[in-house]
């Protein structure tokens, strides 16, 4: 298995070779570099930690800079656990490399945040409608809850106005079209969660 963690630098499209124009996100992922091993007898399950992206030492708290200088490396800003990465030393650097053309990923994300959002555009409701028949100003509304007396509540659950996006989003089975190593950049077919520069986890 391999895995790294990216940044989303944005959307291109490219030309197969049977001249199909596929749209594509442009990955920035690794260099990474592993700074923690985790072993079932220390720390009761075994994983291997990466991080990436440098960080500013005056912007890094004491114990991290401790943790950091442990591996022999300098600050990062995202750290990122991987269960099954196959054989890792301290302060190994993994590039992109680890990834070829036509290999398929999963990509986990942050979605973007969309604030307080009604019922329409969170849950794809069809609002009341017609304005006849006494309504009035309801064309985006929920329409009625149903409960009444009993049980004279609304139930847990139920689809209702509310924050929507800025959640943990993995989406699989993406394709690699091309990986470019000297700019660490990995070209995947389609789109991914989250906004122009945040951070991606992807896993072979």
């Amino acid at each position: 298995m391999s895995g790294l963690i990216g940044k989303k630098i944005g959307m291109t499209s490219v030309f197969s070779v049977e001249g199909k124009n596929i749209p594509c996100t442009v990955i920035e992922a690794g260099p990474c570099v592993v700074t923690q091993i985790k072993t079932a007898e220390k720390d009761g399950y075994e994983a291997v930690q990466i991080a990436y992206d440098d960080k500013s030492e005056k912007h890094t708290s004491n114990s991290l800079l401790g943790h950091f200088k442990k591996a022999g490396t300098t600050p990062k800003r995202k750290l990122a656990e991987f269960r099954e990465l196959g054989e890792c030393n301290l302060g190994d650097t993994l590039t992109v490399e680890s990834f070829t053309d036509g290999d398929w990923v999963d990509i986990t994300g942050i979605s973007k945040g969309k604030g307080f959002q009604g019922v329409v555009k969170r849950h794809g409701f069809g609002g009341v409608g017609g304005q006849t028949h006494g309504q009035h100003n309801r064309q985006r509304k929920p329409g009625s809850l149903g409960a009444s007396s009993y049980p004279s509540r609304v139930f847990k659950g139920k689809r209702l106005p509310g924050r929507t996006g800025g959640e943990q989003v993995k989406v699989l089975n993406l394709k690699v079209l091309k990986v470019i190593p000297e700019n660490n950049l990995l070209l995947v077919k389609g789109s991914i969660p989250g906004a122009k520069g945040s951070y991606l986890i992807i896993e072979n």
